[in-house]
C-alpha cells in the first residue's frame, strides 16, 4: 500500500507543479510533453484525478488515527 500512496503523491506533485506553470505562465507542460489533445494526454490527467482522489482518503485515513 505504501508504493501505491507514493505513486499517487507524486502524480498529484506533477498535477500541482503542471497547474503552476499554468497559472504563472500560461504553459501546459503536460500538454507540451504529450501533445495536446492526445490520448496520452487524457490519460496522465486521468491518472493524476484518480491520485488525488486516493490522496483524499489516505488524509481522512491518517486524520482518524490520531
Amino acid at each position: 500500500m505504501e508504493t501505491l500512496q507514493k505513486a499517487c503523491l507524486v502524480l498529484t506533485i506533477v498535477g500541482a507543479i503542471n497547474w503552476g506553470l499554468i497559472g504563472l505562465f500560461d504553459f501546459n507542460l503536460v500538454s507540451t510533453i504529450f501533445g495536446d489533445g492526445s490520448i496520452l494526454e487524457k490519460i496522465v490527467y486521468i491518472l493524476v484525478g484518480i491520485a488525488g482522489v486516493i490522496n483524499i482518503g489516505i488524509l481522512f485515513n491518517h486524520i482518524e488515527d490520531h
